[in-house]
């Protein structure tokens, strides 16, 4: 069999209640050069039953792991190895698509060979299919209009201006890769469990560019399950946004007003988490040492925020003791 032009990589955990809308919405896709390669992370609901009616379409593969991998971004990775496709989309399982996502993306490749990764706007849908916000409303703190329409841009401009500060892919499903990027981005970081999707964006456009398709495309669920509804109160993502941030800082020349205004930003967030989650000791060593990469004032910034409060509130205490004696 002669390689299809696309590989999508449906990566699913209980998400039975999502995969009939999420399978037809890639089966019915306009553009129908592809394979679908399909990888079950040892599911406790009936995902294995409701994908049992589509195992016959001559398109499908199937993995079913026994043991949960514990990780989106190595289920990435083995489909990648699979793959044949010349061009990768990992669809989230719970998410769905317009059947004309495939062809505008493919489209957008095809005729920009330097291009490593093309993505469309995406709509926000709950867990009863009702739409909510363009994700146009996301990005408008960057630039109110810029994603209004379609562009190509330098991927290294694009990660130095807007991915330095945000994801502005916030949803894979929205993404069609070529593999060729992939492959010399070295794939999916697993050590990463909530940016890992980030890290791989700046990899990939560090070495090429970037398309944007204007239209709303792509449905991304939030409900209450997912990993993104929990991911922005913890360390653990403090300590990976660090990870990213160093990562562009090293390939890509970012303005020093930003530079600056980004590390006090993130110092305050630090700050935050702490105090939310005072059992996390361990965790202030590795934010630590990942945030003096980025970071060259990171010690006024903590003795400003942490330890000058601290010996303010000491000496208060002290001189009320002195008055009442």
């Amino acid at each position: 069999m002669s390689a299809p032009v696309v590989s999508v990589i449906v990566p699913n955990y209980n998400h039975a209640r999502f995969l009939p809308q999420r399978l037809e919405s890639v089966l019915g896709q306009t553009f129908s050069d592809f394979e679908v390669l399909f990888l079950d992370d040892a599911s406790s609901d009936d995902s294995r039953d409701v994908f049992a009616g589509y195992s016959g379409d001559s398109r499908v593969r199937s993995w079913f792991n026994s043991t949960n991998s514990g990780s989106t971004f190595k289920q990435w990775n083995r489909a990648a190895a699979e793959a044949r496709g010349r061009y990768l989309w990992f669809a989230e399982s719970d998410d769905y698509a317009d059947p004309e996502l495939l062809r505008v993306l493919v489209d957008r490749l095809d005729r920009e060979p330097s291009v490593g990764l093309a993505y469309c706007q995406s709509r926000e849908v709950d867990e009863e299919n009702t739409l909510g916000r363009n994700f146009t409303e996301y990005t408008a703190d960057l630039d109110p209009v810029r994603w209004n329409e379609d562009f190509t841009s330098r991927g290294t401009e694009e990660i130095s201006r807007f991915m330095f500060v945000k994801n502005t892919i916030p949803n894979a499903s929205a993404v069609l890769i070529r593999r060729s990027a992939w492959d010399r981005a070295g794939g999916a970081d697993e050590s990463l469990r909530l940016c890992g999707d980030w890290l791989l964006w700046v990899r990939i456009l560090a070495d090429s560019d970037l398309a944007f398709a204007a239209a709303p495309l792509n449905y991304f669920r939030h409900h209450s399950s997912s990993v993104r509804a929990n991911r922005m109160r913890t360390l653990l993502f403090v300590w990976e946004r660090y990870n990213v941030m160093d990562f562009i800082l090293k390939h890509a020349p970012v303005a020093d007003d930003l530079r600056e205004a980004m590390c006090g930003r993130m110092a305050d967030l630090w700050q935050i988490y702490a105090a939310e989650d005072p059992e996390a000791r361990a965790w202030h060593s590795r934010v630590y040492r990942a945030a003096r990469r980025v970071d060259p004032r990171l010690h006024t910034r903590l003795f400003n925020k942490t330890l000058r409060p601290w010996l303010g509130s000491v000496k208060n205490r002290f001189k009320r003791l002195l008055r009442q004696n």
